[in-house]
């Protein structure tokens, strides 16, 4: 029995712990914010009500994979609009952790709006009934200040505002910053830590506008502060708040960290994976300073540079009988490295618009890209004018190899041909929305899809279209990178692409692999001038198991078949805004429970384009790039 003097002193005990937790939670937690909209609202059972919880659903699925993602559902008025942004220094499961609590908050403080946005911790969380997918919006900006104090407070503003416009600049325009920035600087004896990082969506330009507004709300003589806002966010503190810094200056593998150096003589400098620049004398450099050059020193050799001697040797000085086949960038040649390793190296026949650093900068981001559909990249060499790309080899060559050979192309059954299809739109869907970067191939086809040893593809040739034109942000362009019977309407008549631009190719592509005949150059019959056209034909007439690879007789699925020809019917549909996504794609290939609509006459199937009427919001900005119908010439 506990004696009765001793219970006062344990509640007393007790009530201390909470009420220093509670004080702990004050100081360090962040405080639940929300803006809801103050029009509109729907029933709970509304159909609106119903796609904003199959939204919410759907991004928190996909915060554990990723740390940036939009997406949208529905039609019309009941059309709802999602995105969600983390940190991109925390862990993916803090990630997912974050965006389903918000999931849950925001439905909690914003019952039926038909638009809000809910910040945590670590991540935000935002819907609306509007598209404002690459819109910047610096409206209702929530600025947190801490006003304490500060000695010399005009200096401390001064120096901050530098910090935060030199992270700013940083985090919109370097390649390597994925849009984010981290730095540290000194001020009277005091360390401060910065980050900033916009949404994904933006432009390089809105992007550091969003920064630049955020910077000049912020400014005070607070000595710690954050801002909040749709489009960016911003916060700077007197400790790490964004990891451990041993680990920031050990751990370079994270090309989105950046560091503000500060030497003793007064100098900074932002350093970042690719921009590395030692400042006044390393030697009064401190050791944590050291450290960070050592360690990226060693990182830096995981992306080797060939010189071009080596390669000269490995392929015979480019010899024709190692010539391994001719791409939209250039020859291909076979090459044996000192080491005995086989490797595909692409010769590149024409220059890039960038300088020699972007290239560099250009190559070694997409280097980083790590899927098993993609082929790996293994380094580069660049010397006088030659710009050469070195590849793992594949033993396989390319599809279009075997698929339009009439003998090679037995080796690829119903199975296998159903694998290569479901292989290449992961691949796609990896590019254009699990990757670092939004990367549109804006040349898929049978050539560009390599095969390995078991005869699993790999989508090779996949950054060129950024190396050669630049990580435009614009849709349209003057440069068409691509094939003849693979590229969707609008990109070959206007110089208009977007992640739709590839799911046209991918639609040729399928029905190429499961008929095993070009689109270009068809000549099945008089009554069609395309394979699309030609299956969109004997669709309609219920013909379509006419169009299979007599080859597949004894190896394939009639229902998997006609299923197949009904997606790729959906992937060229003439408008860009009537066929899928990439992720809708693969739902549909690994799903037979997915209902899929009815297509509508593919493009070029009547040799012209026809005005379909003006797109709507959801289909002028797509990962912002703009789409649009073709107007009759």
């Amino acid at each position: 029995m506990i004696h009765s003097r001793i219970v006062p002193k344990v509640i007393q005990l007790h009530i201390l712990f909470v009420f220093l937790a509670l004080l702990w939670d004050l100081a360090y937690a962040d405080p639940l914010h929300s803006n809801c909209s103050t029009t509109g609202n729907d029933a709970v059972n509304s159909p609106f009500y119903n796609n904003l919880n199959y939204i919410l659903y759907s991004l928190s699925s996909k915060a554990s994979v990723t740390k940036f993602y939009n997406t949208s559902t529905g039609n019309d008025t009941n059309r709802v609009y999602g995105l969600y942004l983390c940190l991109d220094y925390v862990t993916s499961e803090s990630c997912g952790a974050c965006i389903t609590e918000a999931s849950k908050d925001i439905l909690k403080l914003c019952p039926r709006t038909t638009e809000a946005i809910v910040w945590e911790e670590t991540c935000q969380l935002r819907y609306s009934k509007k598209s404002f997918f690459g819109v910047l919006d610096v409206t209702g900006n929530i600025p947190l200040k801490n006003k304490r104090n500060i000695s010399q407070p005009q200096e401390f503003k001064s120096f901050v505002n530098v910090t935060l416009n030199k992270l700013a600049n940083k985090a919109a325009f370097n390649l390597l910053a994925n849009m984010y920035a981290t730095g540290e600087a000194a001020f009277q004896g005091k360390t401060i830590y910065a980050l900033v990082q916009c949404t994904r969506d933006l432009s390089a330009n809105d992007c550091n506008l969003c920064l630049q507004s955020a910077t000049t709300d912020i400014l005070s003589y607070s000595v710690r502060a954050r801002l909040l806002s749709r489009s960016c966010f911003l916060r700077y503190e007197l400790y790490p708040f964004y990891g451990d810094t041993s680990n920031f200056y050990g751990d370079t593998s994270k090309s989105s960290v950046s560091y503000l150096v500060v030497g003793k003589q007064g100098k900074k400098e932002i350093l970042e994976q690719g921009t590395v620049q030692i400042i006044g004398d390393p030697s009064v450099l401190d050791f944590h300073h050291r450290h960070f050059l050592r360690r990226y020193e060693s990182k830096s050799q995981e992306f080797p540079h060939f010189n071009l001697a080596s390669i000269q040797v490995a392929t015979n000085n480019f010899c024709d009988l190692n010539k391994l086949g001719q791409g939209g960038f250039g020859p291909f040649y076979k090459g044996i490295l000192s080491d005995g390793k086989e490797v595909a190296i692409k010769r590149l026949s024409c220059y890039s618009e960038q300088g020699l650093e972007e290239f560099k900068n250009e190559v070694l981001l997409i280097m980083k890209l790590q899927h098993k559909n993609l082929v790996r990249l293994l380094g580069f060499c660049v010397e006088g004018e030659e710009k050469l790309l070195v590849y793992e080899l594949m033993p396989n060559s390319s599809l279009d190899v075997i698929l339009f050979d009439p003998r090679k192309r037995e080796q690829l059954n119903w199975r296998r041909r159903l694998n290569i299809i479901i292989g290449i739109a992961r691949g796609i869907l990896y590019l254009h929305e699990d990757s670092r970067l939004r990367i549109i191939h804006r040349d898929l086809k049978a050539s560009n899809v390599l095969l390995d040893y078991d005869m699993n593809p790999k989508i090779s040739d996949f950054g060129m279209a950024r190396i050669f034109v630049g990580s435009e942000g614009e849709a349209n362009t003057a440069t068409i990178v691509g094939t003849y019977g693979y590229m969707a309407p609008e990109y070959a008549m206007e110089g208009l692409y977007s992640i739709k631009s590839d799911v046209f190719s991918f639609g040729v592509l399928l029905l190429e692999i499961i008929t095993g005949k070009r689109n270009a150059g068809f000549h099945q019959s008089k009554r069609a001038p395309s394979l699309l056209e030609y299956a969109w034909k004997l669709w309609n007439e219920g013909k379509a198991l006419e169009l299979m690879d007599p080859l597949l007789i004894d190896s394939f699925n009639r229902g998997e078949f006609l299923r197949y020809v009904h997606i790729g019917l959906l992937c060229v549909q003439e408008d860009a805004c009537d066929r899928p996504t990439m992720s809708a794609v693969v739902g549909m290939l690994r799903s037979e429970t997915v209902t899929l609509s009815q297509p509508e006459r593919p493009a070029f199937s009547m040799g012209r384009f026809t005005d379909n009427g003006a797109p709507g919001p959801e289909c002028r900005s797509v990962y912002g790039l703009s789409i649009s119908n073709i107007e009759p010439r």
